[in-house]
């Protein structure tokens, strides 16, 4: 657990801030500034080739970031099992890190789509117009809301992030292992309180099955 690891926490961090910076900016920047094109068939081209451009750095920071998580996990496996709170926080980091892959792969598959009808009339890279076609404008609505959730879960990775190197402090190392070895001490005590109170109340039916056990096998010698 003392042991450096900078290579895969550079990898980590830079990965996800790429990640969500880029997405960030492609909402508020890419899509927005389509609208700007004079041309109302070409808008969607531009938003359309502005994010193929950048979706080989965001597939190579997306790598980046997951190498580096891994990596991280197997490092600071004996936090998990050792130190209370540790195995929760990597449970809700992997399901966001989940979420957020799936929403940028759906993503991504919808501005596909969108690229080969770049001709299609439109207010912005997701704001369909009163000429867009259905299709069209059904993926721009699902992107539109997609735009804003890949940031918001990349965001809310970064904060679990940070809590994270929070609970890596010695302070917080030392009371989470109290905690979880307090854990289960107590639970310990409780078994063996249970168990015992078990016995306590089969004493009496054993010792009423020995005793009729002793008196048979003394019946059987007197009547041999």
């Amino acid at each position: 657990m003392g042991e450096r690891h900078t290579m895969l926490r550079s990898m980590h961090d830079l990965g996800l801030a790429a990640w969500f910076g880029g997405t960030l900016m492609g909402a508020v920047g890419v899509n927005g500034a389509a609208e700007k094109v004079t041309d109302k068939k070409q808008r969607l081209g531009v938003a359309s080739e502005g994010w193929a451009r950048w979706t080989p750095v965001n597939a190579a920071a997306i790598g980046a970031h997951v190498v580096g998580a891994a990596g991280e996990l197997i490092t600071e496996s004996p936090r998990v099992f050792a130190q209370a709170g540790v195995g929760k926080m990597s449970a809700v980091k992997t399901g966001l890190t989940v979420a957020a892959l799936a929403a940028t792969g759906y993503s991504r598959l919808l501005g596909m789509k969108l690229q080969k009808t770049a001709e299609a009339p439109v207010v912005a890279g997701t704001a369909p117009m009163n000429g867009t076609p259905p299709d069209v404008a059904g993926r721009q609505r699902q992107l539109r809301v997609l735009q804003w959730v890949i940031p918001a879960l990349t965001g809310g990775l970064i904060i679990v992030t940070a809590f994270a190197g929070e609970q890596q402090k010695p302070g917080q190392v030392l009371r989470g292992v109290m905690r979880r070895f307090g854990g289960i001490n107590h639970a310990t005590r409780g078994v063996r309180q249970v168990v015992g109170q078990g016995i306590g109340k089969q004493t009496p039916v054993l010792r009423k099955m020995v005793g009729m056990r002793i008196g048979q096998q003394a019946l059987a010698k007197l009547r041999h």
